[in-house]
């Protein structure tokens, strides 16, 4: 139940920038999309909108300490979806991400990082400790983060599978690890990169770093999508080119401009200028979720809005990294701005998780 204080109290913190990204999202797919066949998009996007919205909602209005009761449930209902997709899902782009309900499609990867919260959340709150972890009492938490990555690695979407992975083993690293196991993971990591390249990784993902090492060796093939970004971001300058005035974005040089590149064309229109708005009201919605995080009640609810704000952040960091030419190209969208239904939904579900944690916190 919702008490009385409870139901009226909004955190705005959460909400306003929210929104603030959200409007100006649709306002930039708009230039990105307003020419050619593409030109619905914007009109799609609205309608994911509103399905997030219905989420976002849910999200809110149940008590958040029901997902400790069944994250484990919540866990593996996902994982299934993750196995059906390698067994039955929709094949785009020379990968199998999707599952297909009628008309709609969906990845269950993008579920799987609110879902691996809320597992790693019921996990570590269940631990009555104060003590660092030694590697070896971690073990759970590694498969329950490692077991997904695996299996989204397989689609094949190691951007996705990098986030997943980034997300549960930062949240790890809040809950306290020793110093000697910190040491000891990080040789195994070294240990692991070169197995991962060889056996692991397929030849596009191969290309891909070694573009982002040099996306001057193969400017019209391996290199195009990253020298095309930044010319775009580049050539906005102080104040940008003007709306629909970007030449990269309107002549359609910039690849995937509507998706993953999508904050290149922001960059290209509205300049350092527009790019400083956008990442100031991503900066204070990570600010205020954690703030939110660390008002909750219970250890559980600490660590479920730590690991919204971490999902919300990595992806910031990873998209604004890749269209800036400082990481690879992985394919990682940037919240609330790209399209993609799945995407926004998930977003939008833990905008609404944290507004959850933020309204109970008054519940005595």
């Amino acid at each position: 139940m919702i008490g009385t204080r409870a139901r009226y109290v909004v955190d705005w913190g959460i909400i306003i920038p929210a929104l603030i990204i959200i409007s100006i999202g649709l306002v930039n797919l708009y230039s990105a999309t307003h020419q050619g066949e593409s030109s619905n998009i914007v009109f799609v996007q609205l309608g994911w909108i509103v399905v997030g919205g219905f989420f976002m909602a849910a999200a809110i209005l149940i008590d958040y300490r029901i997902f400790d009761r069944f994250g484990y449930i919540i866990y593996g209902v996902v994982l299934f979806l993750l196995v059906a997709v390698l067994v039955a899902g929709t094949t785009a782009m020379g990968a199998q991400r999707w599952l297909a309900l009628g008309p709609i499609r969906f990845q269950p990867s993008d579920l799987m990082k609110i879902a691996l919260v809320i597992a790693l959340a019921k996990y570590f709150s269940g631990q009555r400790r104060n003590a660092p972890y030694f590697l070896r009492e971690l073990l759970i938490p590694i498969l329950l983060v490692g077991i997904p990555a695996f299996l989204i690695i397989l689609e094949p979407d190691l951007g996705t599978a990098l986030l997943v992975t980034f997300v549960g083993m930062t949240i790890c690293f809040f809950m306290k690890i020793r110093m000697q196991s910190i040491i000891i993971f990080m040789i195994l990591a070294a240990i692991a990169i070169p197995f991962t390249w060889k056996f692991v990784l397929k030849e596009y993902q191969k290309d891909r770093v070694e573009t982002f090492l040099n996306p001057a060796s193969d400017p019209k093939g391996k290199g195009y999508h990253a020298i095309q970004s930044m010319i775009a971001v580049g050539s906005g300058r102080f104040l940008g080119k003007g709306y629909m005035k970007g030449t990269q974005t309107q002549l359609k040089f910039l690849p995937e401009q509507h998706t993953d590149f999508i904050f290149s064309v922001l960059a290209e229109e509205h300049g350092f200028f527009g790019s400083l708005i956008m990442l100031t009201s991503y900066l204070a919605l990570l600010l205020f979720g954690l703030r939110a995080a660390s008002k909750a009640k219970e250890k559980f609810g600490v660590i479920l809005g730590l690991g919204v704000v971490l999902i919300i952040a990595w992806h910031v960091l990873i998209n604004i990294g890749m269209v800036t030419g400082i990481m690879p190209v992985v394919g990682v969208p940037l919240p609330f701005l790209s399209y993609g239904g799945t995407s926004l939904v998930t977003s939008m579900i833990a905008i609404g998780l944290l507004i959850n944690i933020s309204m109970r916190r008054f519940i005595f």
